[in-house]
């Protein structure tokens, strides 16, 4: 068996990581000039505020219940946005703003997973397999759906599915080919012609013909890649101020490969430090240090993409939200439903979906957190079928144990 992940050193060269058979990557060039649809999906990990981050500004029980972090309401220091007389974004996501007056944002409040754990490690696992309360399954949803429609894309492409992380995120484990990198200019080996030569010809004399030929096929890819990337240079150019975190920095890569047309179909990025119960803050502080870093990232993948967002569709998440009433340390802990939101052409914008549940103690999960009325998978198999174009029954795949079923969908996308 190839192994998922490689790394090669080598004096001056720098580490390489693939997160796939390399054997997969020697017919990238195939997918070359294919523009297709593309969803790119962001993960908050650390459960963030959803409450903070799209602000109940027209519920009472919202303010009784966070004396010290609450968001004030629109037109005073501080304030949410006004979305739609209820309901705010978070001051700091005004680079958003443009996006929900155009009707290409689109949220979904109090949604995420009936499984009641709070356990960071479970949920995350859960929202990224697609089977939540069940541990065992092998591989993740972007995974699933890439192998339920593999055979519609002629030769496996490994660029179909990309993450922009050290390693391979739970969503894209499986057999189809995909990849884990933290950035398109770093995918290559990096020294003399000659050092990159003897180093070629070391891994062909391997003993092992499975090491020097999955080797060779790697290396053949690498070069195949530093050619495209040098014809697209120009194409490619950055059209945009990204935020010099990691996360912007992430984003900025996703619109490189986006813009090279490899045939990318799904991208994967992470935005952290999320999970704040101490010294949360409100208008201020770490969420609104971390909120701002995301808008800006987001705004700036928009603006760099340009008329490429009538293809592409980018959709945030997080494995439950936090809640409702604020500890005794000022900030959040473990809740329950959060807030997902939907950027792109085809969305029907400019509106909060799904059913509200309310804060009062009574109306709350368990006494103490947002309910959940949107399962995530609603929203996931919504985002495959009507944006990505998989069938209902390929969907079903994808979300093993779950009835696929559009009454459920929220029209979230133009169909």
């Amino acid at each position: 068996m190839f192994p998922r992940r490689i790394f090669l050193r080598s004096g001056a060269m720098a580490m390489i990581s693939l997160g796939c058979a390399p054997s997969f990557l020697a017919r990238t060039i195939a997918a070359a000039g294919t523009r297709r649809k593309l969803l790119v999906a962001i993960f908050q990990r650390g459960a963030v505020d959803g409450l903070n981050m799209v602000v109940p500004f027209g519920e009472a029980d919202y303010y009784r219940a966070r004396p010290s972090i609450a968001i004030p309401r629109p037109g005073r220091e501080g304030g949410a946005i006004d979305l739609d007389g209820f309901f705010g974004l978070h001051p700091r996501m005004a680079p958003l703003e443009p996006l929900w007056r155009a009707g290409h944002l689109a949220i979904i409040h109090a949604s995420g997973s009936h499984d009641g754990t709070r356990s960071h490690f479970d949920a995350q696992d859960y929202m990224e397999s697609g089977t939540p309360g069940v541990k065992s399954t092998g591989d993740g949803w972007l995974n699933r759906y890439l192998q339920a429609r593999e055979g519609e894309q002629g030769a496996p492409n490994p660029l179909r599915g990309v993450a922009l992380a050290r390693q391979m995120p739970r969503a894209l484990q499986g057999p189809a080919p995909a990849l884990a990198m933290t950035g398109v200019s770093g995918f290559g080996i990096h020294g003399s012609a000659s050092a990159r030569t003897s180093f070629e010809a070391a891994y062909a004399t391997a003993a092992d013909h499975v090491l020097s030929g999955t080797a060779s096929e790697a290396f053949d890819a690498m070069r195949t890649l530093e050619r495209h990337r040098a014809a697209t240079g120009a194409r490619a150019a950055i059209a945009a101020d990204y935020p010099g975190s990691p996360f912007g920095q992430a984003m900025r890569e996703i619109a490189s490969l986006a813009k090279a047309d490899v045939g990318l179909e799904v991208a994967f990025v992470e935005s952290t430090n999320w999970d704040h119960h101490v010294n949360q803050g409100a208008a201020t502080g770490q969420l609104a240090n971390r909120l701002d870093d995301l808008a800006r990232g987001i705004a700036a993948l928009v603006r760099d993409l340009g008329d490429r967002m009538s293809d592409t569709l980018i959709v945030t998440m997080s494995e439950f939200g936090r809640a409702v009433a604020e500890n005794g340390s000022r900030g959040t802990d473990h809740g329950h439903g959060n807030a997902m939101m939907l950027i792109g052409g085809a969305v029907r914008g400019g509106t909060v979906y799904g059913a509200w549940p309310g804060l009062t103690p009574e109306q709350r999960f368990e006494g103490r957190d947002l309910a959940v009325t949107t399962d995530f998978r609603d929203v996931f198999a919504e985002v495959i079928v009507r944006h990505l174009g998989a069938s209902r029954a390929a969907a079903g795949q994808v979300f093993p144990g779950y009835a696929v079923d559009p009454s459920r969908f929220r029209n979230l996308l133009v169909a």
